[in-house]
């Protein structure tokens, strides 16, 4: 509603199938009253009501009437996510939304317009008072329409929200099992790469002590110590192979290692037990886990 001195301009929407809105008004100026816009179909008025008043309800009557047609077109759509068995497609979700805001949204302008119609507007188009209660309840029972919709879409966005948080849910839980899956491989594997490991140190400490007096022998052996006589040659072996032994397998991690042996090899034996052999042809089949983990599609 705009006013510029005595003259006043009423402007509503008709809603249009689909809710495009088509702007009618109704332009009052030196007591006459001129509609603007395309026709409105005429409404019932009591007696009385000046030409300027029967136009004003023929409008408000027409932008009344079509915002009830676009709510039962709404509730149309709405029945429909209803009664789907599925989830509700976000994209029809989002035009209920906003034919639901668009129709929220003119009921706004009627309802202002009735209540300055009810107050000092009201005695510019006279006649009025009679209709005015028959508008009010018109537009009251289309907010109530329109409220109760709402709340229908509401709950349909909220039953899509908790369908959508339970299906993340179920992937969170899927990759944990995954991740709990690949974690175990992993402790399976670092049993058996320790039982590997010790078996390695073992094997370089025994090779440490056979290397010394071998290499002695080798050199004992050559044609350049023939000179050393031969009783020198067996206490230098033995020495040298006495003394190693003797400071390798005194130091008191060596024992512990040694003494620990039977351990090691139960504990390698159930890592190699727990790592799974995969043939190749079930490795260029990778399994739907191992396709998330690795990002491929």
């Amino acid at each position: 509603m705009l006013r510029r001195g005595a003259d006043l301009l009423v402007a509503l929407a008709v809603l249009e199938p689909g809710g495009r809105p088509v702007w009618h008004g109704i332009w009052r100026s030196g007591g006459s009253a001129r509609s603007l816009g395309p026709p409105v179909p005429r409404a019932a008025v009591e007696a009385g009501a000046s030409p300027a008043s029967q136009a004003l309800i023929d409008l408000v009557t027409a932008s009344a009437v079509s915002v009830v047609e676009r709510l039962e077109e709404l509730a149309a759509r709405v029945d429909a996510l209803e009664a789907s068995s599925g989830p509700a497609p976000l994209a029809e979700l989002q035009a209920v939304q906003r034919g639901l805001a668009g129709a929220r949204k003119h009921l706004g302008r009627l309802n202002l317009l009735l209540a300055e119609l009810g107050g000092a507007l009201g005695a510019e188009f006279p006649g009025l008072g009679p209709s005015l209660a028959g508008l009010s309840g018109q537009v009251a029972r289309a907010g109530a329409m329109e409220a109760g919709l709402s709340q229908a879409a509401r709950d349909i966005t909220s039953l899509r929200a908790a369908m959508e948080a339970n299906r993340l849910a179920e992937s969170a839980n899927q990759l944990g099992q995954t991740s709990n899956a690949i974690a175990a491989l992993a402790n399976t594997s670092n049993l058996r790469m320790l039982g590997v490991a010790y078996v390695a140190l073992a094997l370089a400490l025994v090779s440490a002590v056979v290397l010394i007096p071998n290499t002695a022998a080798t050199i004992l052996g050559m044609p350049s110590a023939a000179w050393v006589p031969g009783i020198w040659v067996d206490v230098a072996l033995v020495v040298l192979a006495a003394v190693p032994i003797a400071v390798v397998f005194s130091r008191p991690w060596v024992r512990r290692m040694l003494s620990g042996w039977t351990a090691y090899e139960t504990e390698s034996s159930s890592g190699l037990r727990g790592i799974p052999e995969i043939p190749p042809e079930a490795a260029a089949r990778p399994s739907e886990a191992e396709r998330l983990i690795q990002g491929r599609p």
